[in-house]
């Protein structure tokens, strides 16, 4: 029986014990399969390594499992043959597949120099253009640069304190320690992709779908720095592989719906917004349906979540350049933001009347005139907002030349729906800039057709007369059953 044991503890490697681009921490544990490593052991004794022969290392190079691993030098590009190069980039990538715990910057200080020289190395060979990169270096080079940026991400920091950040600017933002490395790997892929020398029917096959997947979930992460650079590559790699271009915005829309209606929190909403702004623009009209729908389904409903003023900014600028693009959508994006025009939120209220000023300036007439009254009716209520900010955002919509003369057009409709507000915040409002404000939007009106503003102030005092005779008759009904239950009372 102990012999059955024994023999069965004597099992064959399995093969993710031999996966050359298998990379894992623990402590001081580094335990980097990589292939074609120039490395010297530190121990003789640990684990069994794989076969040198399956690594294409020599006797003396074999990485010895479990134990720190010293990563030796190689020579630059400048200073082998032309026919070399090509062996000695295969040999930088796998190299470069080794990672390193950067929470000590003193452990193992000299090996993640030679890693972090190596890389500007590649990223200088990309980008001279010295050499064409044969299809089987391209596929180790993006396996390499998977093995370095596809990683977890660390915890959000309100998972850590339980608190939401909806400014984005109360805290630091958080920045990743390999940053050193990690740089230098995005500026690799950024350096490949917008390449002359980079053939995208080949690269299509290292840079396919799954990816493009793993690229869109490191948008999540909270360095600003790791972001910027994913914009810019995700960009490229729109522009330059037309075969993915369906596949990346339906990708892009599955994250803005799962933000939308499940998670309300993603770091990188911003950045994709950007990358669609450029997209959007050049869209080609007219304008198909799917693009539509990405308009009515995704973008519009982005109004919603309560961080909106993260990617307010981004998100405005696609929104006005549907509307530019095709005039006739005026009508849906305005009946989208009455839809989703917050009640409590006063700075998301005022982030709302700024965008609205901007899809106001590329409407036309005919789009205007068929939202107007629930437009104008929902203008009114931020114009006696109590909350300055807002109701002076609303009155700063009549320093518009464009949207002015819409109302002129229009004002047999529009002064009406807004007189009562007007005079109330003459009568009533706190604030003497918003006062101001108010007067002069009044004094306009008065000077566009002094009829219809006669007209409209006779209807507002008969209004008034109306409602101080009922509050007259509510407060004489108060004291006729006060009376009666004081003699109640007496009784």
């Amino acid at each position: 029986m102990l012999n059955k044991f024994m023999k069965r503890g004597q099992r064959k490697p399995s093969k993710s014990d031999t996966d050359v681009y298998s990379n894992t921490h623990s402590g001081n544990r580094i335990s980097e399969s990589v292939s074609t490593l120039n490395v010297v052991n530190q121990s003789s004794h640990g684990a069994a390594a794989p076969s040198p022969n399956n690594l294409g290392l020599s006797q003396q190079q074999t990485v010895s499992r479990g134990t720190p691993a010293t990563i030796e030098p190689l020579p630059m590009f400048r200073d082998v043959p032309v026919s070399e190069r090509q062996h000695l980039f295969f040999r930088k990538c796998q190299i470069c597949c080794v990672q390193f715990d950067f929470s000590d910057t003193l452990k193992m200080a000299r090996e993640k120099e030679t890693k972090r020289l190596n890389l500007v190395e590649l990223v200088d060979f990309v980008q001279s253009g010295s050499g064409k990169i044969t299809e089987s270096n391209q596929e180790e080079m993006i396996r390499m640069i998977s093995v370095n940026i596809f990683r977890g991400l660390p915890p959000s920091s309100h998972e850590h304190t339980g608190s939401e950040n909806i400014d984005g600017e109360e805290e630091e933002p958080y920045l990743d320690p390999s940053w050193s490395h990690l740089q230098l790997v995005y500026e690799l892929l950024l350096r490949y992709v917008v390449s002359s020398d980079t053939d995208a029917k080949v690269a299509k096959r290292f840079i396919n779908h799954s990816f493009v997947l793993k690229l869109l979930d490191l948008f999540d992460s909270e360095d600003p720095r790791e972001r910027e650079y994913l914009k810019t590559i995700l960009h490229r790699i729109y522009g330059k592989f037309m075969v993915h271009r369906p596949f990346i915005r339906k990708a892009i829309n599955n994250i803005f719906y799962r933000f939308i209606y499940e998670t309300q929190r993603h770091n990188g909403i911003g950045e994709l917004l950007e990358i669609l702004g450029s997209i959007i623009n050049g869209f080609a009209l007219p304008l198909k349906e799917e693009h539509k729908l990405f308009l009515i389904r995704a973008l519009i409903p982005l109004h919603k979540p309560k961080s909106i003023a993260m990617y307010h900014q981004q998100l405005t600028y696609c929104i006005t350049q549907f509307v530019e693009k095709d005039n006739k959508l005026a009508d849906t994006v305005i009946r989208g933001l009455l839809k989703y025009w917050p009640i409590t939120n006063c700075q998301k209220e005022t982030l709302f009347l700024g965008e609205l000023e901007e899809v106001l300036e590329a409407t036309q007439a005919t789009e205007f005139q068929r939202c107007m009254v629930p437009l104008f009716k929902q203008i009114a209520r931020c114009l006696n907002s109590p909350h300055f900010q807002t109701a002076e955002r609303a009155l700063f919509l009549w320093n518009n030349e464009h949207i002015v003369s819409l109302i002129a057009q229009n004002r047999n409709v529009i002064l009406p729906l807004v007189f009562e507000a007007l005079e109330k915040n003459i009568q009533y409002h706190w604030n003497q800039a918003v006062h101001g404000l108010t007067v002069n939007v009044r004094k306009m009106f008065q000077e566009m057709d002094a009829k219809l503003f006669e007209d409209c102030q006779k209807q507002y005092a008969e209004k008034q007369a109306r409602v101080d005779q009922a509050a007259k008759q509510r407060e004489l009904m108060w004291k006729k059953l006060d009376a009666a239950a004081a003699g109640a009372a007496t009784k």
